[in-house]
């Protein structure tokens, strides 16, 4: 049975057992021991059977895990299976590389309406979407009912289009501004993706993995 309280470490390493597993998948491989899977994945064999036990389980003693079984079970988890209407807003060049090149259908999700503010890029067409006005947002919505928002603007455009959105039905956003949606917003799902983060946790990790210089006396 699955526990009422999930810890967010183990949500975050479930991506990472789907993608997996799908690499395995795709190499013709049918079934895979925790062992053989830690030794892939970097974990302990432990780590995973726990992190697997928080949602029932699903391998057998003495086989393993059935890789499609299993990666088909992560799906249900995460949602996957179920497509969410998502609507992207700022496309700008970090739009429009996350509309071009993000395959948003194998994650459960299907962008359904592009939005920016600029004249100039009102009516181009990415991906087989036109680029609509920030204007158009109400009626869009209203008309089709979006659940999910993706921001790719800046923090003070952020701020203020958020409560509309919300007001909206916009039940998630994955929020690629600085701006802090939970602030004002508590009951909001929200996942925030700051590249900049990611860039200074990559500095930290290279200066103190350097080999301390030796020091002579």
């Amino acid at each position: 049975m699955q526990s009422s309280v999930i810890s967010n470490s183990v949500i975050k390493r479930l991506p990472r057992y789907y993608r997996f597993l799908g690499e395995l998948k795709a190499q013709g491989m049918t079934r895979i021991s925790s062992k053989e899977l830690s030794d892939r994945m970097g974990l302990t064999a432990s780590q995973i059977r726990q992190d697997l036990n928080c949602f029932g389980g699903f391998g057998q003693q003495g086989y393993g895990y059935n890789i499609e079984l299993l990666q088909s079970e992560i799906a249900k988890i995460l949602g996957l299976d179920v497509p969410k209407n998502a609507i992207l807003i700022g496309m700008g060049n970090l739009g429009k590389a996350v509309t071009m090149h993000m395959n948003f259908e194998n994650k459960g999700f299907h962008i359904i309406g592009l939005f920016d503010s600029k004249e100039s890029l009102v009516g181009q067409v990415v991906k087989n979407l036109p680029i609509r006005h920030t204007d158009d947002i109400d009626e869009f919505c209203r008309e089709n009912r979006p659940q999910i928002a993706i921001l790719c603007i800046p923090k003070e455009a952020a701020g203020n289009i958020v409560g509309q959105l919300i007001n909206l039905g916009i039940k998630g956003f994955w929020n690629f501004s600085h701006y802090d949606i939970t602030l004002n917003h508590k009951d909001i799902v929200v996942e925030n993706v700051h590249l900049s983060d990611s860039l200074m946790t990559l500095s930290y990790q290279l200066i103190n993995k350097q080999t301390k210089i030796p020091t002579f006396r």
